[in-house]
Formats: C-alpha cells, sequence, structure tokens
C-alpha cells in the first residue's frame, strides 16, 4: 500500500511518501511546501493545493494520513492551520484518495508506544522504522512521515478486523430478534 502522510501548516506542510507491504515500509519521497509570509493567504493556500496535488500526481499513492488539528491558544493560526488542512484534504479526496485523520497522540501512540512522547523520540522512530540515515528535516517532513507509518499500523489493524468479521458473517445465524449469534457471542445491531 502507499500511503501519504501529511503535516498540516500555512507556513509549511509536511508531506511523506511511503510504501508498506507487511510489516515493512519503505520511504518513496518526502519533503515540505513552504508559503512566504508576505505572501496573501488565499494565494498561499492555492500554492499548497497546487504543490500537493503534484506530489499525489507525481507518485500515486493509495491512502492518505493527516494530523488533526491541536488546540492552541493563537485563534489566528488554529484557522489558518484549519484553512491548509482543509486544502490538504480537498486535494486527496479530488484525487480519490481515503482520507485517516489521527491525533497527535495517536500518532506517538502508533510509533513510541507512548501518546506524550517528545518529538526527538517520535524522530527517532521515524528513523529507525525506514532504516534512515537522518531525521527528514524540516520537523514537519518528519511528522508526515510519522502520520504515514501511523496509518500503515492502523490499517493493518483494520484490515485484520475486517477479516475477522467477514468470517464471523460467514458463520452467522439470524436469531430473529434483531440481533445476530455467532458461535454463542450475541451481537445487537444499532449499539
Amino acid at each position: 500500500m502507499r500511503i501519504l502522510g501529511i503535516d498540516p501548516g500555512y507556513a509549511i506542510m509536511g508531506w511523506a511518501v511511503i510504501d508498506k507491504d507487511g510489516n515493512h515500509f519503505t520511504p518513496v519521497d518526502y519533503g515540505a511546501i513552504t508559503t512566504d509570509a508576505g505572501t496573501e493567504m488565499p494565494l498561499r493556500l492555492q500554492h499548497l493545493y497546487t504543490e500537493l496535488c503534484s506530489v499525489i500526481t507525481k507518485y500515486r499513492p493509495e491512502e492518505c494520513s493527516i494530523e488533526e488539528l491541536f488546540f492552541n491558544t493563537n485563534a489566528k493560526t488554529v484557522i489558518h492551520v484549519g484553512e491548509a488542512r482543509g486544502v490538504a484534504i480537498l486535494a486527496c479526496v479530488n484525487a480519490g484518495l481515503e482520507v485517516n485523520e489521527y491525533t497527535p497522540l495517536q500518532i506517538k501512540q502508533a510509533l513510541v508506544g507512548y501518546g506524550r512522547a517528545d518529538k526527538k523520540q517520535v524522530q527517532a522512530m521515524v528513523k529507525a522504522i525506514l532504516n534512515l540515515e537522518e531525521v527528514p528535516k524540516p520537523d514537519d517532513t518528519a511528522d508526515a512521515v510519522a502520520a504515514a507509518i501511523c496509518h500503515g499500523h492502523a490499517a493493518a489493524s483494520r484490515k485484520q478486523m475486517q477479516q475477522i468479521r467477514r468470517a464471523l458473517r460467514g458463520t452467522s445465524r439470524g436469531t430473529g430478534d434483531g440481533g445476530d449469534t455467532w458461535h454463542g457471542l450475541k451481537i445487537r445491531k444499532g449499539i
């Protein structure tokens, strides 16, 4: 599976494309899209959209992983990052990609095993998992790689759950009371 990871930002938007085969991750390419602080916001958003579309066209990812917004006391910053995030999601949806969103805590948990890990710990795991000589720079790029790896782990778990559900469906017997029984396990629909 080819995954596009995105760390949304309006000054710097990190991106990473990785391949996942079984439990193995391979870096394809990664980088950052930057915008000039002196440029009007609509033009900055247009630049982010155009450049991200170019990345998608060039590398043809199958799915996208994007970091959710975190709380920030500066409302203007949150609004601008939200706009940049919206542009990134739009680029992915327009390209037909499945968009998956993860909180910073979920990303840290997936890479380090601890949701309160610091940036250095996450970057060390990015470097180790992808067998890189150095941590991708800037930090936004390393964060995008981490988001992609997080989705790789989550997608594998989701696939296993789908296989289990399919197997259970194949052995279900209707009970006539709104639920299904699978080998003695009672499942209520709508709960």
